[in-house]
């Protein structure tokens, strides 16, 4: 339980601004199996919001009229000794929290975890870029070569964890041209990054019960570290397909939750069927990420919170890892923002280090923000 004793509790909140931050990722992003090209721009709404004339930044999708509605509210209306922050303010629980630590003058991670780090804190990521980007070549050799060479762009960054879409013959290839190269660029990657890199897969839902199981046989020789969303969330088929893994002695994971999960997923979970949850971290939330963490450490199941299109999430996901129970890898999903320095943050030998800095650990700039707020954001 949480005490907020040491804040005055009469700060009330001023104002709240959005504005949507752009920018680029390294290279355009190709389709996944159920979308066109996700292209190279990137954005997301950063708010700030200023209580007690102290601002915090986050991540935030809240409307105009919602955010008017927060202002006068006091400190001692949101925070909760029980979950953080009160459900009314789950929608801004980001900037309140990078607010908390920058008046605590503490780090999120050591904010949440309670405890401070006696050395630099680095966590597990892995590189989420790896998409479609071969749908023009004809030749599935051609289209192992360029992927590799993705692969090893992120290597050379410090990645050693690679997540693989996969699902081409869904709606993109012919399906079993389809797999076949889907099948071949995933033992194409094994063989560039070496045996000592984790590596997964994600097909969108774009295989059925049959396709899973072939394109797992034959990749075996990669020794894949999970396989997410094989097929929608269907308790029968999860069952079924575990139990061929124990069968073919395949260690491979089950992992699921992202976008329209369905409802009982946790449940399936606790029941077996599927190893880690992903929910998105931003859009579920870090409050309620620390709650359903202890639900699913009862049961040995892992959290993996979603991040891809999330710039933001990178650097939120890296603060929460040593407050959520069972977190395997930050997703990171490598990109640059004008008026945002992340240079505290870096990444070496698969692993980033966190700045122990004040907050979230992001550098923002005031004046540019401010300039994008009056442009083509709002304030209240």
């Amino acid at each position: 339980m949480q005490s907020f004793n040491d804040l005055e509790m009469n700060w009330r909140i001023e104002s709240i601004e959005q504005a949507v931050m752009k920018g680029e990722r390294r290279r355009l992003a190709g389709c996944n199996a159920r979308l066109g090209v996700h292209g190279k721009e990137v954005g997301f709404p950063l708010l700030r919001v200023t209580i007690g004339g102290i601002s915090g930044y986050g991540w935030s999708r809240i409307s105009r009229e919602d955010a008017q509605a927060l202002i006068g509210s006091s400190v001692r209306d949101m925070f909760s000794a029980e979950q953080w922050i009160e459900e009314r303010f789950h929608a801004i629980q980001f900037p309140l929290l990078d607010w908390l630590g920058q008046v605590r003058q503490q780090p999120i991670y050591e904010l949440l975890s309670g405890s401070k780090a006696a050395s630099a804190l680095r966590v597990p990521c892995y590189d989420t870029s790896l998409y479609f980007d071969d749908l023009h070549l004809s030749s599935h050799e051609d289209a192992v070569r360029l992927l590799q060479e993705e692969a090893m762009q992120g290597y050379d960054e410090g990645f050693r964890g690679f997540k693989i879409k996969v699902g081409r013959g869904a709606m993109h290839m012919d399906l079993m041209e389809g797999t076949k190269r889907d099948i071949a660029i995933v033992n194409g990657i094994r063989d560039a990054v070496g045996p000592e890199c984790n590596i997964s897969i994600d097909a969108n839902n774009g295989y059925n019960l049959n396709l899973t199981k072939h394109v797992l046989s034959e990749t075996a020789q990669s020794k894949l570290l999970w396989i997410e969303e094989a097929f929608h969330e269907d308790d029968r088929l999860y069952r079924n397909l575990k139990e061929w893994l124990a069968e073919k002695q395949l260690n491979v994971l089950i992992t699921d939750g992202e976008g329209l999960a369905a409802k009982p997923i946790v449940e399936w979970a606790e029941q077996g069927l599927i190893d880690a949850i992903q929910y998105d971290l931003k859009d579920y939330g870090i409050v309620n990420w620390l709650k359903l963490s202890k639900r699913l450490a009862r049961s040995g199941v892992k959290a993996a919170p979603h991040n891809y299109g999330g710039f933001y999430g990178n650097y939120a996901s890296a603060q929460a890892y040593p407050a959520i129970e069972g977190f395997m890898f930050v997703e990171w999903d490598e990109a640059q923002i004008p008026g945002i320095d992340t240079s505290g943050y870096s990444i070496q030998d698969g692993l980033v280090t966190v700045p122990s800095v004040p907050g979230f650990g992001l550098h923002i700039d005031a004046a540019y923000y401010e300039g994008l707020v009056r442009s083509a954001g709002w304030r209240v």
